[in-house]
Order: C-alpha cells, then sequence, then structure tokens
C-alpha cells in the first residue's frame, strides 16, 4: 500500500449531510485532534478546512471543493489581498465561465483588503473584456483595488453588503537607485495613479471631475455602505435575501 493511501486511510474525516441528498465532508490534517481540546502545553494551531461537497447525480458521486461547487453556480470567490496568483485563479475562472455561456451573469464576491495594481488591473481588464455582464458583491470589506474592482461590475449591478467597509485611496510605492531611474519610477507612479482615477471616474454612479477624485484618494478614504452608496462606488446595498421575486435591496 502507498504512503498516500495509506495516510488516506487512515485520515479522520468529519462529514454533514445536507438535504437534496447532497454531504459535505472535511479531512482533518495529521496532528490535528478530532476533540475540541487543546493538547496541553501545546501552542494553539490556526488551521481552516476546506469544505468538501458530494453530490449524487444519475447514481455516481461527485465531490469538489466548496470554491468548484460555486463555480458551477458561476459564483467567483476574490478573498484575501489581490496578487499575481490571486489574479491568475479569477481571471482564469472568469474566461472558463464565459466559454461555457458567454450570455449568462458571473458573481464575483469581494472581500480584499487590495494588493498589486497590476494584478487587480489583470481582473479588471478581463471583466471589461469577456461578454458576461459581472456582478460584483462587496462583503467585509473592499479596500484599495479591492474597491476598484467592486466599482469596475456591470453598471446597475454593484453590490455590498450593509456592513462592508470600503476604502480608496492613491497608489503607494517605492525605489532606490540613481536619481534618474527614481525619477522615471516617480513618473510611472503618477500615471498609474491618472489611470485608476479614470476607472473610478469612468464607472462611478455620480458625476465627479478628476481633480475632485484625486483630492479624496490622497489619504485612505473610509467608507460604509450608505456612504458608498452615496459616493456612487455600488448600486445598492443588499439587505437580506428574499423569496424569488424579491429583491432586498435598498
Amino acid at each position: 500500500m502507498s504512503n498516500l493511501l495509506r495516510h488516506a486511510l487512515s485520515t479522520p474525516v468529519r462529514g454533514i449531510t445536507w438535504r437534496h441528498g447532497v454531504r459535505s465532508f472535511f479531512s482533518m490534517p495529521p496532528g490535528v485532534p478530532i476533540t475540541a481540546s487543546a493538547r496541553p502545553n501545546s501552542a494553539p494551531q490556526a488551521w481552516s478546512p476546506t469544505p468538501y461537497v458530494t453530490e449524487t447525480i444519475g447514481g455516481g458521486w461527485h465531490t469538489y471543493d466548496i470554491f468548484s461547487r460555486l463555480l458551477k453556480e458561476r459564483i467567483v470567490c476574490l478573498n484575501g489581498s489581490v496578487d499575481e496568483t490571486t489574479s491568475a485563479s479569477v481571471v482564469a475562472q472568469l474566461l472558463f465561465l464565459e466559454a461555457d455561456n458567454p450570455e449568462k451573469p458571473i458573481s464575483l464576491y469581494i472581500n480584499s483588503p487590495g494588493g498589486s495594481v497590476t494584478a487587480g488591473l489583470a481582473i479588471y481588464d478581463t471583466m471589461t473584456y469577456i461578454r458576461c455582464p459581472v456582478t460584483t458583491i462587496c462583503m467585509g470589506q473592499a479596500a484599495s483595488m479591492g474597491s476598484l474592482l467592486l466599482c469596475g461590475g456591470t453598471p446597475g449591478n454593484r453590490f455590498c453588503l450593509p456592513h462592508s467597509s470600503i476604502m480608496i485611496h492613491q497608489p503607494s510605492g517605492g525605489y532606490s537607485g540613481q536619481a534618474s531611474d527614481i525619477a522615471i519610477h516617480a513618473k510611472e507612479i503618477l500615471r498609474v495613479r491618472l489611470t485608476l482615477n479614470k476607472i473610478y471616474q469612468r464607472h462611478l454612479t455620480k458625476p465627479r471631475t478628476l481633480d475632485d477624485i484625486e483630492k479624496l484618494m490622497e489619504r485612505d478614504y473610509f467608507m460604509d455602505a450608505q456612504e458608498a452608496l452615496d459616493f456612487g462606488i455600488i448600486d445598492r446595498i443588499l439587505d437580506k435575501r428574499e423569496a424569488e421575486g424579491e429583491d432586498g435591496m435598498k
């Protein structure tokens, strides 16, 4: 028996059965006790399990990690910092869903403190490039590049939950080297700032001049859900998911 198979068979599994024949489960990694009590004299371990969902379809079992299962429903999750790895994953999912059905909407759920400008712009450009309408929903926070992606969704379909936090600011960066090289990079940062300001201006629901946007973004500018709605970053606040036929929106 291979070591991989022996480990799989010896790994404890927890399961939760849902309605409609759906069962979700996750495996416990080695060294993590099944009980809730901590080991004596040991530091607590930070561990977040990845849930899996098993469906019975046509007499066969199909198992997915929870994010792949959400992808089947055309839901893409952007959680955490925006970097090259996250960007590549989100871009690939958007392109896949467009190939699957170019007319059907995609929902992008955002909970991000922001991150790399280039990685974020790769996601933004893909959102505007594909034919599918992209609905953006902020839950938790959409800061920095996260707020630009929230604002960059399809007009009329940019939402946030009631206690979301949205923050905009100018890009930051640093460079050391020869004076001429520093001047080149400073010029590039100013170009990027102007590009981002123009994107916000294009997507805001309220008309604002570039000068107004630049002044607001001189420092971190935080908004709650209502302030983001008034500012023009989102179209509506989602309060509670209602029965079909009711929008549950403000």
